[in-house]
């Protein structure tokens, strides 16, 4: 079972993958959509298209996964 699959199963979806400064504006939108943010350190075997520049630096990317907050 993927880590994808594994975070699926927890309600979890898989949003994009970015490097800063983007990583922290779209980190900063989801939350103030209320969504819960977690954020996993980048995966090839997970992307899809053209990710030759992020496996050369694959410590600089995360990809964001949000669920909606529980409402209380």
């Amino acid at each position: 079972m993927t880590r994808e699959e594994v975070l699926a199963e927890k309600g979890w979806k898989r949003q994009t993958t970015h490097d800063e400064p983007r990583l922290s504006n779209v980190v900063e939108m989801y939350e103030e959509m209320n969504f819960e943010v977690h954020l996993e350190p980048f995966s090839s075997d997970e992307e899809s298209g053209c990710i030759e520049c992020m496996k050369a630096m694959p410590d600089k990317y995360k990809t964001i996964y949000t669920k909606k907050k529980a409402i209380d």
